[in-house]
């Protein structure tokens, strides 16, 4: 064989064994090596997953982590569809209303948004110039759109994306519940049945009361802090005893595919970065800004 040749194909090998070895990097930031995650940020283009979970009470048959465990294992199986680097576990959110139950660990409103922006600049520091904050709590439903919102307030040389909440649709196995099934209920226990069976305990769902108490009789469009002790003391929200993982495995799968939808259209999203900058540099001078 020629030398030119010989050349070629060593080449052609050494590249085959290097796609080889990206296709085995673990997703999970915490699992690579420094070298490894080298790679894994070339083989994400830069996009990163922020599974965003909390440390609270679920009834008296889930654990304390359920919203961290659920997320994260939504977002890993995600990235085995679209390979993306994942955050190890975070759980600085927002759980004020959950303070009076044992476990629940609530931060300051100051250091939860403190926190969440130094993680997002250190992740984007280490070339997470997309980062996709995957919430997996309804606690920070009014959190996170504010902290994304936020980043318009100086500059940064990445973006911030926020996934809220689980996508529903259509079809599906029947809910055997017909009320309100907001915290710790039907679906939620359905759901870390697929995640963490282990931690399920549906012989205790039904030990205390995820009625609403009707205790704040408001208008639907005021609004109050209290409002979720008022209804719900026990912090337990619907009837988890009629769980099934048929259910759950629905419910994660539509889940998955919003999470591999959002990993894609990062990855192919040229504009935002572009028109930040822009914004930034026009709002040093808002005078020359056509009316």
């Amino acid at each position: 064989m020629k030398r030119a040749a010989l050349g070629s194909v060593l080449v052609s090998a050494v590249f085959a064994c290097s796609l080889h070895a990206q296709s085995k990097l673990s997703p999970k930031w915490e699992e690579l090596t420094a070298g490894e995650f080298r790679d894994a940020i070339q083989l994400s283009k830069g996009t990163c997953l922020l599974p965003f979970g909390i440390l609270e009470k679920h009834g008296q048959h889930l654990p304390l982590g359920t919203d961290l465990l659920n997320v994260r294992h939504a977002s890993l199986q995600a990235v085995q569809q679209e390979y993306a680097v994942v955050f190890p576990q975070y759980y600085f959110g927002q759980i004020f209303e959950a303070k009076h139950q044992p476990g629940t660990v609530a931060y300051s409103m100051e250091l939860q948004l403190k926190l969440l922006q130094e993680t997002t600049d250190e992740m984007a520091r280490n070339g997470c110039k997309k980062i996709i904050v995957v919430n997996g709590h309804g606690g920070n439903e009014h959190l996170l759109p504010f902290f994304a919102q936020a980043q318009l307030d100086h500059p940064h040389d990445y973006v911030v994306y926020v996934l809220d909440g689980e996508r529903s649709r259509p079809g599906g196995p029947p809910k055997k519940s017909t009320g309100i099934d907001y915290h710790a209920g039907e679906n939620e226990t359905s759901n870390t049945m697929v995640s963490r069976p282990d931690l399920v305990h549906l012989d205790r769902a039904a030990s205390e009361s995820g009625a609403d108490q009707k205790r704040v009789n408001l208008p639907d469009d005021i609004y109050t802090g209290i409002w979720w002790y008022g209804r719900f003391p026990n912090h337990y929200s619907g009837d988890g005893s009629v769980a099934t993982r048929e259910l759950g495995e629905w419910n994660m799968n539509n889940w998955i595919a919003a999470i591999v939808e959002a990993i894609r259209a990062a990855k192919a999203d040229e504009q935002s970065l572009k028109l930040q900058n822009e914004f930034y540099e026009k709002s040093k001078h808002p005078l020359d800004t056509r009316p």
